[in-house]
């Protein structure tokens, strides 16, 4: 007998199996029926019947093997990753389950065979094709899921924590220009506002991380402004809440060009808080803006310990330089955030690029390079 037909002719001994196997693995200690265990087993069982009756290339065959294959928009490999998503199921008992489905159908189907001839060799290759490609489906269409998931969940988080903590920076800052505190009451108003401070960045962070995900990226809008007094500020704002670093500026009297100052802030001062949180205290931080060549040139440098050179190459990537390598890393550069990843893409947002070099003698230098015009447009 054909695998296709024996595989519909026994449909209810298979999803049996799999009703019982998939029970193994219900979280919770939840009850589930029949259906809901055997949730889109049979539809994806008669396709690949259907598939194993078609005739196919011999591209087709090593494209569906390399989980390549054509298939519907929505197949039940899709829904039933999603389904078992929402029931609690992890990654590697989705893939389990479809394992165990191609270990009984094969092993219920060698019963039947009497004589192993070529054409039954070549159903069983077909079959654990299609069930590769159902897999492929499965898990491709759960990590999806799961990625918009989360990145809704920090968007919402992000966005509902906005407010709380603007009302207590308010509140701190109110508390700060209030004549007449005892020291102690300044202390710690101090202590709350600068916090909130660092507590707001991060939540800004985390949106403009969560847009980058899940939209185009981070977007710019540029207007024909002069840059150096947006620099000139965040250096004060640096020197401010830095008091015992040295930061040397240098720049012409203007640059003008077209740039999204609020984004071009972000970066300014994530580069220089950076240098001076990671750099020698001995050394001055030198921060430099100028032009060249019709574009716009910042750098900032700093001395001390070096970014090691195994995370130069990751040092842009939220999710690289979280890496089991990049955590054994125990210096100061051992983990810088999301500031440098959101950098990053304001400056890729103004068709620019934002590069490092970091050794023990010469210290760390990021230099950011950006076009003063879109396109080649004069003002």
């Amino acid at each position: 007998m054909r695998l296709s037909t024996f595989i519909v002719d026994n449909l209810e001994p298979i999803l049996k199996e799999w009703e019982i196997f998939a029970g193994t693995m219900a979280t919770g200690g939840l009850e589930r029926d029949a259906e809901g265990l055997r949730n889109h087993a049979e539809a994806m069982l008669c396709a690949i019947s259907v598939d194993l009756e078609t005739d196919q290339t011999v591209q087709q065959q090593i494209d569906k093997s390399q989980g390549h294959g054509e298939s519907e928009d929505i197949s039940a490999a899709h829904s039933h990753a999603l389904a078992r998503l929402v029931d609690g199921f992890t990654i590697d008992q989705v893939a389990a389950e479809f394992r165990a489905l191609r270990s009984s159908v094969i092993r219920l189907w060698m019963q039947d065979v009497v004589v192993a001839d070529f054409v039954k060799y070549d159903d069983m290759i077909r079959f654990n094709e299609a069930i590769d490609q159902a897999l492929a489906e499965s898990i491709a269409s759960y990590t999806k899921a799961v990625q918009e998931s989360r990145n809704i969940f920090l968007g919402i988080l992000g966005h509902d924590l906005r407010t709380p903590l603007n009302a207590i920076l308010l509140g701190a800052d109110v508390l700060l220009r209030t004549k007449g505190l005892d020291a102690r009451t300044l202390k710690v108003a101090t202590h709350i506002y600068s916090s909130v401070k660092r507590a707001s960045k991060i939540v800004g962070d985390l949106l403009d991380f969560t847009r980058s995900q899940i939209g185009p990226g981070i977007p710019a809008k540029r207007t024909y402004v002069d840059i150096v007094p947006a620099c000139l500020r965040v250096v004060e704002e640096a020197r401010t809440v830095y008091p015992e670093a040295e930061i040397t500026f240098s720049s012409p009297s203007q640059i003008q060009g077209q740039f999204d100052t609020a984004r071009l802030e972000q970066v300014f001062a994530n580069l220089i808080g950076n240098a001076v949180q990671h750099g020698s205290r001995s050394s001055p931080v030198t921060v430099e803006l100028d032009s060249a060549g019709g574009k716009l040139l910042f750098q900032v440098h700093n001395a001390g310990s070096p970014i090691p050179e195994r995370l130069i190459p990751q040092i842009f990537n939220p999710m690289g330089r979280y890496s089991t390598k990049a955590s054994d890393e125990h210096g100061p550069y051992a983990s810088l955030g999301l500031g440098l990843f959101i950098a990053s893409e304001i400056v890729a947002a103004h068709d620019g690029t934002l590069g490092v070099t970091s050794n023990l003698e010469t210290g760390t230098c990021f230099r950011m390079e950006i076009p003063l015009t879109i396109d080649g447009e004069n003002h």
